[in-house]
């Protein structure tokens, strides 16, 4: 038996003394408000033992990570049609870059980069009666935790700001994939990325996904076949151009958000969350990916 609260203690205490902690996203002006000094960890086993330290209880905007939400909401109400409109490959490029998305006619190369996304948000809306209040309630059904909700300045700062994605939606547009409104369909959007969660709530929320599909409430919310494809998607695309590296490092399937955290799981074993707002050169936390990589070669964990 492991003693994960030992490696957990070791993990934070060495990396909190590291001096460059990556840089705070300033492109979202509200998420340039938080300090880099935040850092936390939440490991959560699928038998129910769940360790923490540092501040991991402290909400933060998950920004990215509720691409994998809303996929996940998607393909349990598609199914398989749903990949007529978005491919499944890695993209090698930034979550928001446009020249591919034009070279492939509008067909987004995966539903993890922002493009991709924003045609499963659209996908959404057409299908559900409230899409942003449904889907938050999935969110919340996910994590067993009705407590969790939009950050409206995050939404609002989004909205203002968010010119490469309005582009991106128009270009969407243009191709025919995208079957709402521009505005209607970044609404979501903007709000899908705003929700805001602890450590500790992501990690239950992202339960599913190591448990065969079973939610933290005992339901199934996706089924085990869903699940294991969702978590192929995420190894092969839930860092960007730096999906192959995360591989590489920590090997499992993962995702990250510019907000600061990070999701990884083992499936039928654990879910782990990590949060530090300093990001890489790539988008992703800096202390998160060298805390995911020591981690899963201390306990020799990975898929691999």
């Amino acid at each position: 038996m492991q003693d994960y609260q030992k490696i957990l203690n070791n993990i934070h205490k060495t990396l909190s003394q590291v001096e460059n902690k990556g840089e705070v996203a300033n492109y979202i002006p509200e998420l340039a408000k938080v300090s880099k000094d935040k850092f936390a960890i939440y490991l959560n086993t699928i038998n129910a033992n769940n360790f923490e330290v540092g501040d991991a209880e402290t909400a933060f905007s998950i920004q990215s990570i509720s691409k994998v939400f809303s996929l996940a909401m998607a393909f349990a109400n598609q199914g398989n049609k749903l990949w007529e409109r978005v491919d499944v490959e890695p993209s090698g490029n930034p979550f928001n870059y446009l020249s591919l998305l034009e070279r492939e006619k509008g067909i987004p190369r995966n539903p993890l980069i922002n493009s991709g996304s924003i045609v499963i948000a659209d996908c959404l809306v057409s299908s559900l009666e409230n899409p942003k209040e449904d889907f938050l309630q999935f969110v919340r059904d996910l994590a067993n935790d009705q407590s969790i909700d939009f950050d409206k300045k995050v939404a609002e700062s989004e909205h203002k700001t968010g010119f490469r994605n309005y582009a991106i939606a128009n270009l969407l547009k243009s191709f025919g994939n995208l079957e709402n409104e521009v505005e209607t369909v970044l609404d979501f959007y903007f709000h899908q990325c705003s929700i805001a969660m602890n450590c500790k709530q992501l990690s239950n929320a992202f339960f599913a996904f190591a448990n065969q599909g079973i939610c933290m409430g005992g339901n199934a919310c996706l089924t085990a076949t869903q699940a294991k494809r969702i978590n192929a998607i995420m190894l092969t695309c839930g860092f960007y151009d730096e999906a192959g590296e995360f591989a590489f490092e920590v090997g499992l399937p993962g995702k990250s958000g510019v907000g600061g955290g990070i999701v990884a799981l083992l499936p039928n074993e654990f879910v782990i969350t990590t949060w530090s707002p300093g990001l890489n050169d790539k988008g992703n936390s800096y202390l998160g990916m060298k805390a995911l990589e020591q981690f899963t070669t201390q306990t020799k964990s990975s898929i691999f």
